[in-house]
């Protein structure tokens, strides 16, 4: 079975859901995370902090270098991810069309590279 990341993105600017809407939303996130742990999909999964409590590490000119924030300039942010397991991109959209519907917000679906061969 392959991996997929299933990334929520979060547009910065938006208008925050109210705290009803948010209890919503965190019922519904559970209630699809014990579904992929019934159905055998989950891998694991997280939300985010602000990009404001992010630290980029990266090496310049042969030095590595931390600053605060991301680096890339968007107004969209990861804001959580599930890792899942399926037998295709099928079956991950699937899971992702779910996924939107529970958080309330674009999800993108990215395979994992396969391993190399030993």
């Amino acid at each position: 079975m392959k991996q997929y990341l299933l990334s929520v993105h979060m547009v910065e600017g938006q208008e925050p859901p109210t705290p009803e809407v948010m209890q919503q939303m965190y019922a519904d996130v559970e209630a699809f995370n014990s579904r992929l742990r019934a159905e055998g999909a989950w891998v694991f999964a997280g939300g985010l902090h602000p990009p404001t409590s992010a630290t980029v590490v990266r090496v310049q000119d042969g030095k590595v270098l931390t600053t605060d924030g991301p680096f890339a300039e968007t107004k969209e942010h990861l804001g959580g991810f599930w890792v899942i397991k399926a037998e295709d991109l099928d079956a991950a959209l699937a899971w992702a069309s779910e996924a939107t519907k529970a958080c309330q917000g674009p999800v993108e679906v990215r395979p994992f590279q396969e391993e190399p061969a030993e």
